[in-house]
């Protein structure tokens, strides 16, 4: 079995998790881009509005991004004291050809 294929199926399994990443799919859906403080797409988005949008501390929502960068399906950056996320698209779709392959 493909230990990245198990490592992000895991970091899936979690509900909030799952339902941060299909946020950070459509940001200007979802997040409020006039208060951002960097493009969306290209930077990702900050943790803070994250944490907004969840309910939840931003420790919980830290800790659960962490899990989602761990397994490779989201990337952070750093600006300033602020951590931003946004998708990686490439290894999503990696996985995703993965898990067809392997099912």
């Amino acid at each position: 079995m493909d230990a990245d294929l198990v490592t992000a199926l895991r970091a899936l399994a979690n509900p909030m998790r799952l339902q941060l990443l299909v946020w950070l799919r459509e940001p200007e859906r979802h997040f409020p881009l006039d208060e951002a403080i960097a493009d969306p797409y290209e930077v990702g988005i900050c943790v803070s509005h994250l944490q907004a949008k969840a309910g939840l501390a931003q420790s919980t929502v830290s800790a659960y991004m962490a899990e989602l960068q761990r397994a490779g399906l989201v990337r952070a950056t750093r600006i300033g004291k602020w951590t931003h996320y946004r998708r990686d698209e490439a290894r999503i779709a990696d996985l995703v050809g993965t898990l067809g392959r392997t099912l």
